[in-house]
């Protein structure tokens, strides 16, 4: 809604759009209650959600099961296979001369989606910073915020950094920062912008409260990243800078390459709108999106939609024909961002969820329902990839891509990321004809750390390394900055 309507105005338009309930408590209410009522109803495109009301809610009688995902003809989507697994090798070094001269020349942004709190990790606070090294215990924001800077040291420019919050944890985010004095970065290349929100509603559209001053509103999906960043004034900033790419991943990951050279090398050789990173499948059934052809397009299929059967699909050298794990790495272009960002025809589109939802009924009693009662809207990013032209996809490395800090225990917990963090350092020492003690598991059975600045690849290591007048010995407890 508009920021100009005055609240009976805003009432007003609420009731011509049949939403009119949502200020029925208004008069019980007290002052900073109805601000805050009234900041959330100002967030809502009234017309956006009766459309979406109107094409994505099951009809009335009709049971809630999604619409039918048609795989008929699918395919798996071609990718760029890495020199060590078939690529070419000379093309990826084009690729990296020709993203080397692209960050030379300021054209990249990096774009962090944090807007997660550490909830499943029995952390309090934003996910980012949630402590990720085996040894400082860095936060997940310090290490990205290490890797801008060596690569800003590299190329010579200055990257700027986007960094999507919640409402949730915006405030913790931003203070995080300043407390911490944005980790050395320049302040004026740090651009936070909140993610956006949408109401709840019930089978019927109408929008839900949660408490009698408060809407049920939640975020609108990772695709709402990219209409973040357009309503933030956050591309009209980096058009100002010269940026015409960014660099996208999600908070939980420390392992990614924020800037990789060869990535936007291919990007950028391509005129691509859209490139993804693929990591091949640890295992046939291994929980993650799908890159495929489907109707002539580039897509990713979630795991939940594709059988099993394709999933453990082979070829005829025994390998996985469906192998190309998405892990939400991409480049977008700035005007394919601005272009699905807006509202209009070509935006993403939105995903229905049935969910339980809280709510308080028509005598301002809360409800907690033991079924699923109400329906949130959600983008997902790469819902983006069939409407990009000239799409890439080109592999990654698992141990130097990838390795996200989701559970509290297991597979992707804090625990399986220092290992793999471990591993990663002793292939860089390695490589720099450093003895180490290795266990099974290719990790040292002591913990020490590469810090980005020290550091952020393998050849930077060996580099590094080799221009020490006086190298350390490589022990428990050991930083290298």
């Amino acid at each position: 809604m508009s920021d100009t309507l005055s609240d009976q105005e805003l009432v007003a338009a609420f009731e011509n759009a049949g939403q009119g309930h949502v200020f029925r408590f208004l008069e019980r209410l007290l002052p900073a209650e109805r601000e805050v009522l009234f900041s959330a109803a100002r967030e809502i495109d009234l017309g956006e959600l009766s459309g979406l009301c109107q094409s994505l809610l099951p009809k009335e009688g009709a049971a809630h099961s999604g619409p039918a995902l048609d795989i008929s003809g699918l395919e798996p989507a071609p990718f760029i296979p890495l020199p060590e697994n078939g690529g070419d090798a000379a093309l990826w070094d084009k690729a990296r001369r020709v993203g080397e001269e692209a960050l030379r020349a300021g054209r990249v942004a990096a774009f962090v989606v944090a807007g997660g709190q550490g909830t499943r990790l029995g952390y309090e606070g934003p996910k980012g910073c949630y402590p990720a090294t085996p040894v400082r215990g860095a936060s997940l924001f310090q290490v990205f915020a290490e890797k801008l800077r060596a690569a800003s040291a590299r190329y010579g420019r200055s990257i700027p950094w986007l960094i999507m919050t919640s409402s949730l944890n915006d405030a913790a985010t931003r203070k995080f920062f300043e407390d911490n004095a944005f980790f050395g970065l320049p302040r004026e290349d740090v651009i936070f912008f909140q993610q956006g929100r949408m109401p709840a509603v019930d089978s019927q559209g109408r929008i839900l409260l949660d408490a009698p001053g408060s809407i049920a509103m939640s975020p609108n999906g990772h695709g709402g990243s990219l209409r973040a960043v357009v309503t933030s004034g956050a591309a009209r900033q980096l058009r100002g800078r010269g940026v015409d790419m960014i660099s996208y991943w999600q908070v939980d990951n420390p392992l990614v390459q924020i800037i990789d050279p060869a990535f936007v090398g291919f990007h950028a050789m391509n005129a691509s709108e859209m490139s993804s990173k693929m990591i091949p499948k640890a295992y046939a059934l291994e929980k993650v999106g799908h890159f495929c052809v489907l109707n002539g397009r580039q897509t990713v299929i979630e795991y939940s939609d594709l059988p099993a059967s394709l999933q453990e699909e082979r070829n005829e050298a025994g390998e996985l024909r469906f192998c190309a794990g998405s892990v939400a790495i991409h480049i977008f272009d700035l005007a394919f961002v601005e272009r699905l960002g807006g509202t209009g025809a070509g935006r993403l589109p939105f995903h229905l969820a049935h969910k339980k939802i809280a709510y308080v009924d028509e005598g301002g009693a809360h409800v907690k329902p033991e079924r699923p009662n109400g329906f949130k809207f959600e983008m997902f990013v790469f819902d983006a990839l069939p409407f990009a032209e000239r799409p890439v996809i080109i592999e990654g490395r698992r141990g130097d891509e990838f390795s996200p800090i989701k559970n509290a225990e297991g597979v992707d917990s804090p625990a399986s990321c220092r290992r793999d963090q471990l591993r990663q350092w002793v292939r860089w020492a390695r490589a720099a004809c450093v003895a180490l003690p290795v266990g099974e598991d290719g990790a040292t059975p002591f913990n020490w750390e590469v810090s980005p600045l020290f550091a952020d690849s393998a050849q930077a290591f060996v580099h590094k390394w080799n221009s020490l007048a006086e190298r350390p010995q490589i022990s428990e407890g050991r930083v290298l900055v």
